[in-house]
């Protein structure tokens, strides 16, 4: 069972629509027991790291997110989603995330108009099974004004405007892409696929 966690944010019935596109049955749901039975998670979401935070908490998602993180489950954090599996966003006065990963999300640059809206290309770092359906210097769709500012370990791709812009990132079983797939036409499609066979590659692996 694929899970698109529900917390109020994020373009959930696009994203569950380009899923289904694909063929990768998705169910948007927030109930924890649901959640427990994920065989991955997809972690959208748009608007601010606090007030997001503050609603993974209202609805104690935040421990099963990590529990599921920890016992190996695919997970996929997109947008302001792929921000929330770091330790911290200096956003208002800061707030702490999920800690999935070491970083922190800082503020894009003003000498770039922000919000950043718009399509750039993606500059691979290393070769991995999650965009081996893409190539470099095909464009994807943002939507942000803060980015992740890491080792940059985790990084499979980036793209630049104002600085260097994590796009596509891989920790073991924690995924995140800071575009919108779902807005992002063929190359956004060709993503999804990738982590959907991610995704029953390590079911198969787990049996």
């Amino acid at each position: 069972m694929n899970i698109i966690i529900d917390y109020g944010v994020g373009n959930l019935d696009s994203l569950k629509r380009a899923c289904e596109e694909i063929g990768f049955p998705v169910i948007i749901s927030n109930e924890i027991e649901v959640i427990k039975q994920a065989s991955s998670i997809i972690l959208p979401g748009v608007g601010a790291f606090e007030a997001a935070m503050i609603e993974l908490e209202r609805l104690s998602l935040i421990e099963i997110i990590k529990s599921k993180a920890k016992s190996g489950t695919p997970i996929l954090g997109i947008c302001l989603g792929m921000q929330l599996l770091y330790e911290f966003s200096e956003e208002n006065l800061g707030t702490n995330g999920l800690g999935l990963i070491q970083g922190q999300v800082k503020q894009i640059p003003d000498i770039v108009k922000v919000p950043h809206m718009g399509w750039n290309k993606l500059n691979f770092t290393k070769e991995e099974s999650l965009v081996k359906y893409v190539n470099e210097g095909e464009y994807v769709y943002f939507v942000h004004s803060f980015y992740v500012s890491s080792s940059n370990n985790e990084l499979l791709a980036y793209s630049e405007y104002g600085v260097k812009i994590p796009a596509i990132i891989k920790s073991g079983n924690i995924y995140g892409m800071q575009f919108h797939p779902e807005k992002s036409a063929e190359t956004g499609l060709n993503l999804l696929k990738a982590f959907k066979e991610l995704c029953l590659y390590d079911s198969i692996s787990s049996n």
